[in-house]
């Protein structure tokens, strides 16, 4: 039996007519920690909305969202229902406007029970109880019926992750779940999130801003630019020798805690407009790499030596790493 869990191929999403992924290749595995991180308006969190059929009307999607063989994309409402939830579960950013604010928290949870695994009266309330102290909700019987409002930012994440939990999903996408948090429950959330992974063997997605959380939380990074995943690897191989050059990028901007204090190197420009992408690398009017080819063939997401996938011309290369050969013309 194959160990993928999600596969997806060639996934294209339009708003209005305006491409904004074009055509995404990427596989989950069962228990896999799959990172994915990229500035904002990248495609990442489009790209798992996309997955479950959550965006509006107004999106044109396209391509392939195979879970064990079943394919989501253009899939009934009813098929999606039994999906969402239940195999795949998504917290969000946000987790405020996420939870309902007039229903007691301890609803919203047994709702979710109820829906996915078909638990009702007492037989809910315990296994919400027991989620609410998986998750590290203190005095969890007497907080039951409090409402969103009366828990903390970091309280409300916890809460959020037990509603995802309720249907034992087989893969968890956490979309930035650490934002806004100080830094003190960003680390207990992490550290929750790793140790529910452990103890349940579920499948991770965890999109974040965060290079430093990924290396935590991951064993696999996708770096998405402009609707593209423009590099892909295991953790030892992008933190130790990232070959891309907005890769780089995004590394040399961390500050450093260790060494002399020297100015950061911010990458240059803006992620572009995808009304206005040119024809060869998005990445290329930001890129100190870029050569004439750049600007009117767009690179492949080719396998390397080491077993990385990158899609550049004119990669940042360590000794004893080569690049296999970019096509720069179909069929050349």
């Amino acid at each position: 039996m194959s160990q993928e869990l999600v596969e997806l191929r060639d996934l294209k999403v339009a708003f209005d007519g305006i491409q904004v992924l074009h055509g995404i290749d990427l596989t989950v595995g069962r228990g896999e920690a799959l990172g994915l991180v990229g500035e904002s308006g990248c495609g990442k969190s489009v790209t798992w909305l996309a997955a479950l059929g959550l965006l509006p009307g107004k999106a044109t999607i396209s391509g392939s969202v195979c879970i064990e063989g079943h394919e989501l994309c253009g899939a009934p409402r009813q098929a999606l229902e039994t999906v969402r939830g239940g195999r795949i579960a998504m917290i969000f950013q946000d987790p405020s406007s996420s939870l309902n604010p007039v229903i007691g928290i301890g609803q919203q949870i047994t709702e979710a029970l109820t829906l996915h695994r078909d638990l009702r009266g007492e037989t809910a309330r315990a296994e919400a109880l027991r989620l609410l102290d998986m998750v590290g909700i203190p005095d969890a019987p007497r907080r039951f019926n409090l409402f969103p409002h009366e828990f903390s930012g970091g309280q409300c994440q916890r809460l959020m992750i037990a509603m995802a939990l309720a249907g034992e999903p087989d893969l968890l996408i956490a979309d930035e779940p650490t934002t806004a948090l100080d830094a003190t429950i960003q680390a207990q959330i992490l550290d929750l999130l790793i140790q529910l992974r452990a103890e349940t063997g579920m499948a991770t997605v965890f999109i974040s801003h965060d290079l430093g959380a990924v290396s935590q939380v991951c064993e696999r990074v996708c770096v998405m630019y402009a609707g593209r995943i423009v590099e892909q690897g295991s953790i030892t191989q992008l933190f130790s020798n990232p070959q891309h050059p907005y890769t780089r990028g995004l590394f040399d901007a961390i500050p450093r805690l260790d060494g002399p204090r020297t100015r950061l190197v911010p990458i240059p420009g803006t992620v572009p407009n995808p009304k206005h992408l040119t024809a060869g690398c998005a990445f290329a009017p930001r890129c100190a790499h870029a050569a004439a080819p750049c600007d009117f063939h767009r690179p492949q997401l080719d396998m390397l030596e080491d077993g990385r996938r990158l899609a550049c011309f004119n990669p940042v290369l360590s000794a004893g790493t080569a690049p296999v050969r970019q096509k720069l013309v179909e069929g050349v």
